[in-house]
């Protein structure tokens, strides 16, 4: 084989790889719903939502996407990836029972950020699914303990609001959203 043909099999394998793994990622379509309304269930429909909105918002933002924001008051698209993924961990602290702590993502990629924000949310949304008391999914900023009820109207609130942002980002930026995503079903048109 010649060199030029194995760069490019090398290559179109990385591709395939990288694919591969994206596949692979939560909230390509919203999971199925739960048979039963609990407070754990209804919470994690909301995280399922969350990741969903995510997922598409940010699925395929390119270079000049991320490097976008509107006006020198506000945050870029990647900044505000870097957002979600920091609101992300607090909601997963909160159902590990685990204390936040300040996270550098100064080194982290867009492709790892988005890859463990969806993660995260994944990971949350089970734990509260298989939870009949989510009143002890408190969230801890060192010694303080806050209720989950702050959950719904703070981070993950916040989550969905930043979505929108990048969903109207990337619009600016000519890269909208795949137009086959259906928020209100939670699946991709045919």
């Amino acid at each position: 084989m010649n060199k030029q043909t194995t760069i490019l099999i090398l290559l179109l394998s990385t591709i395939a790889m990288a694919q591969k793994s994206q596949d692979k990622l939560p909230y390509y379509e919203i999971p199925e719903y739960s048979k039963t309304y609990t407070a754990g269930t209804v919470a994690a429909r909301q995280v399922d939502g969350l990741g969903f909105r995510f997922y598409w918002a940010s699925e395929g933002l390119t270079e000049k996407d991320l490097a976008y924001k509107p006006s020198d008051s506000v945050r870029t698209t990647m900044e505000t990836v870097q957002h979600i993924y920091d609101l992300s961990t607090v909601v997963l602290n909160a159902t590990q029972k685990k204390a936040n702590s300040k996270i550098d993502m100064s080194e982290m990629s867009f492709d790892y950020l988005r890859e463990q924000t969806l993660i995260n949310l994944k990971k949350a949304a089970d734990d509260l699914k298989t939870s009949d008391d989510i009143s002890k999914f408190k969230i801890i900023f060192g010694e303080k303990e806050i209720p989950f009820w702050n959950n719904i109207n703070g981070p993950i609130a916040d989550a969905i609001w930043h979505c929108g942002q990048l969903a109207s980002f990337r619009r600016v930026t000519g890269n909208p959203i795949n137009s086959k995503v259906n928020h209100f079903t939670g699946k991709i048109k045919d």
